[in-house]
C-alpha cells in the first residue's frame, strides 16, 4: 500500500535540495561577513561554511520529511486516542482481575451508549474525525483533475447543531471559487446534505471555513404568542367589506368638465373637452378649421 505517492516523493526531494542550497549559501555568507569583523577573512569563510552547511542540512531534513509530517498531522487525533485507549487497557488489565476488567469496559462502553445526550456527543465528535479524512479525499481528487496543486492543511473540526464545522488552510492550486463550484461533490463525499464555504479571515483568502450540514433542526412547530393576545369576545369584523364587481369606466357617473376658450368671441360656446367616460368628443373638419385661430398659438 502506497502511503506517500511517488510524485510527492520527487517533489519533496527537489524542494529539499533547493532549500539546502539556498539556506547554506545565505547563512554561510551572512556568518562569514559577521565573523570577518573579528577574525581573518579566510578563517571567516570556513566559519561561515561550518555554520551554513549544518543549517542547510536541517532545512533539507525538514522539507524532505514534510509529507510524513503532514500525514502524521492528518492522523494526530486518531493516533493520540488510540495510544490513550491502549495504555488504559494495558494498565487496567495488569492491575485488576479479568472479571473487574470486563465490568469496567462494559460500563465505559455501555453507559455512553445508553444515555442519549452522551451518545449524541460521541457520534458528533466521531463525525468530526471522519469528515477531516473525507475532505482530504475530495482535495486529492480535485488536484488530480486539475493536474496541479498541493493538498491543503485541514486544521481542526468541531460539531455544530446541524453537522460539523471544519477550518482549512488552502495551498497553491485551489481557491474558494474553485471549491464553490464543487460543493455538491464535497457533500456527496462527506455523506452530508449540503456544504457551505466561507472565508474565516478577511485578510487571507486561503483560510476557509467549511460548514457541513447533515440534518435540519428548524422543523419543530412553534405556537405563536399572538393568539393569546386576541380577545375571544371580539367581533369577527367591525364593518362589512363591499367588494365591487363588474366595474366598467362608462358606467361611472362623472360630471362633464369643460375648459374656457381663449381668444374666442364671447358669444361662441366652446366645445366640451371631455365626455363623461373620459373620451374626446368627435368634431367635424369644418368646425376644427373655423375654431383654429393663430392667437391661440401666440
Amino acid at each position: 500500500m502506497t502511503v506517500i505517492e511517488a510524485k510527492v516523493h520527487r517533489s519533496s526531494a527537489r524542494n529539499a535540495r533547493m532549500a539546502f542550497i539556498l539556506t547554506a549559501v545565505i547563512v554561510g555568507l551572512l556568518s562569514a561577513v559577521v565573523a570577518a569583523s573579528s577574525i581573518h577573512p579566510i578563517l571567516a569563510v570556513f566559519v561561515g561554511a561550518l555554520i551554513g552547511i549544518p543549517t542547510g542540512g536541517l532545512v533539507w531534513l525538514l522539507v524532505r520529511i514534510w509529507p510524513v509530517i503532514r500525514l502524521l498531522w492528518w492522523w494526530t487525533p486518531e493516533t493520540i486516542l488510540g495510544v490513550l485507549l491502549l495504555t488504559a487497557w494495558v494498565q487496567l488489565a495488569n492491575h485488576t482481575p479479568t472479571l473487574v476488567t470486563l465490568i469496567v469496559v462494559a460500563l465505559v462502553v455501555g453507559v455512553p451508549a445508553a444515555i442519549r445526550p452522551v451518545r449524541r456527543q460521541v457520534i458528533a465528535w466521531t463525525w468530526c474525525l471522519v469528515v477531516r479524512h473525507r475532505l482530504r479525499v475530495c482535495f486529492a481528487q480535485f488536484i488530480i483533475a486539475n493536474q496541479s496543486g498541493s493538498l491543503p492543511l485541514i486544521l481542526w473540526a468541531r460539531p455544530t447543531p446541524v453537522g460539523e464545522r471544519v477550518w482549512v488552510y488552502l495551498r497553491p492550486g485551489l481557491s474558494e471559487k474553485d471549491l464553490e463550484g464543487r460543493l455538491d461533490k464535497i457533500a456527496v463525499t462527506c455523506h452530508a446534505s449540503t456544504v457551505l464555504i466561507e472565508r474565516a479571515s478577511e485578510n487571507n483568502a486561503a483560510y476557509l471555513r467549511f460548514d457541513i450540514k447533515r440534518r435540519e433542526v428548524l422543523t419543530a412547530h412553534v405556537g405563536s404568542p399572538l393568539v393569546d393576545v386576541i380577545d375571544p369576545a371580539a367581533p369577527v369584523s367591525a364593518s362589512p367589506l363591499t367588494v365591487p364587481t363588474a366595474l366598467d369606466l362608462p358606467d361611472v357617473t362623472a360630471p362633464t368638465i369643460t375648459l374656457p376658450a381663449q381668444g374666442k368671441p364671447a358669444g361662441k360656446k366652446p366645445a366640451p373637452a371631455t365626455t363623461a367616460n373620459g373620451s374626446k368628443p368627435a368634431a367635424s373638419s369644418a368646425s376644427s378649421v373655423e375654431d383654429d385661430d393663430t392667437s391661440d398659438w401666440i
